[in-house]
């Protein structure tokens, strides 16, 4: 798939700078970019998640406790 982004001197400047001192390609800065956002909204998505079930029910277990439980302490 190909990609046009406008972008003003200025920051196409910055941009490629960044990716020469990198030592990546302009499409493999944006792709990376693009891809880490994703993953950051995913992760806050599922932390909102479980703290608001958290918050509904604030139980907490040790390792110790969590270990017995799936019967991993007789090992």
């Amino acid at each position: 798939m190909a990609v046009s982004v406008r972008l003003s001197e200025k920051e196409d400047i910055l941009i490629r700078n960044y990716a020469r001192l990198n030592n990546i390609s302009v499409s493999e800065l944006f792709r990376r970019a693009v891809l880490e956002k994703i993953e950051d909204e995913i992760d806050l998505k599922a932390y909102e998640k479980a703290m608001a079930e958290y918050k509904k029910n604030p139980v907490t277990y040790t390792l110790d406790e969590v270990a017995k439980e799936l019967g991993l302490d007789e090992v």
